[in-house]
């Protein structure tokens, strides 16, 4: 105050929230490390896809019907890593922080809900393009030989992250922790030995095929191996099963999640 005259100061940092863009990224980093600080994450994510690709691969264990293993391969474990990813470790650690009050905490932020989802879907994604660089560097030291565009490679791996991903918040908005963390492990087992990954599907009865080949792992596994080791063009048929799936599983999602 000078000579009876009032100034206002200006004041750094301005109050309140940041842009949304902003906290969208912040929040996207935070989720990132986190999936990737977390051992029993790491585990399904990246230690258990690069041993299965390297044991089945230099192994003769099962019978690929091709002259190198790791072109059968190869597809199948990039498939059975995003669904390690978006459906496995999304569901399980989106269950636990629903159960001790995370999700609860954080929408009551500034972070709006919608955009809470998205940091983790872009999470997802970012986990997983580390998982395919990783992989495939594997799987070219191995002797693979991809072929295909990779238009079509992207367009299934999208698909099958938002498939894999509307089913892993749906059951860890649905689920309690604990049984999440028991049905999110045991589908992964079971998906990964029928879902084509290792075993081929045309080793199952023709009954069993029918049902198999319209699981999610089933339709991007084969979608995958089509484009990459035949060269074919983008598997429509995979494509819409994945389509479906993700339809389906991220609308339940957005409907029946409870977080608390």
């Amino acid at each position: 105050m000078s000579g009876g005259t009032t100034t206002t100061g200006t004041y750094s940092p301005k109050p309140g929230a940041a842009p949304v863009g902003r906290m969208i990224a912040a929040q996207t980093v935070l989720e990132t490390k986190m999936l990737l600080r977390n051992g029993e994450q790491l585990l399904l994510t990246v230690i258990i896809p690069s041993l299965l690709l390297v044991l089945f691969s230099t192994v003769d264990i099962v019978d690929t019907g091709t002259d190198k293993a790791v072109d059968f391969l190869a597809p199948g474990v990039l498939a059975l890593a995003v669904m390690s990813t978006a459906f496995t470790g999304q569901a399980i650690a989106t269950g636990f922080e629903r159960r001790y009050g995370v999700l609860k905490r954080l929408g009551a932020s500034p972070l709006p809900r919608w955009a809470l989802m998205t940091a983790k879907t872009l999470s997802v994604l970012v986990t997983e393009i580390l998982q395919v660089a990783l992989l495939t560097a594997i799987a070219l030291g191995l002797g693979w030989s991809p072929q295909g565009d990779p238009f079509s490679v992207l367009v299934l791996l999208v698909l099958g992250t938002a498939a894999f991903s509307g089913l892993g918040l749906l059951m860890a908005g649905t689920l309690r922790a604990e049984a999440t963390l028991a049905a999110a492990n045991l589908v992964f087992l079971l998906l990964l030995v029928g879902g084509g990954v290792i075993v081929p599907l045309d080793r199952f009865p023709d009954a069993a095929r029918s049902v198999l080949e319209l699981l999610p792992i089933s339709a991007l596994s084969e979608g995958l191996r089509d484009v990459l080791q035949s060269g074919a063009a983008l598997p429509w048929g995979q494509a819409l099963i994945l389509a479906v799936w993700a339809v389906l599983g991220l609308g339940a999602a957005a409907k029946f999640f409870r977080w608390e």
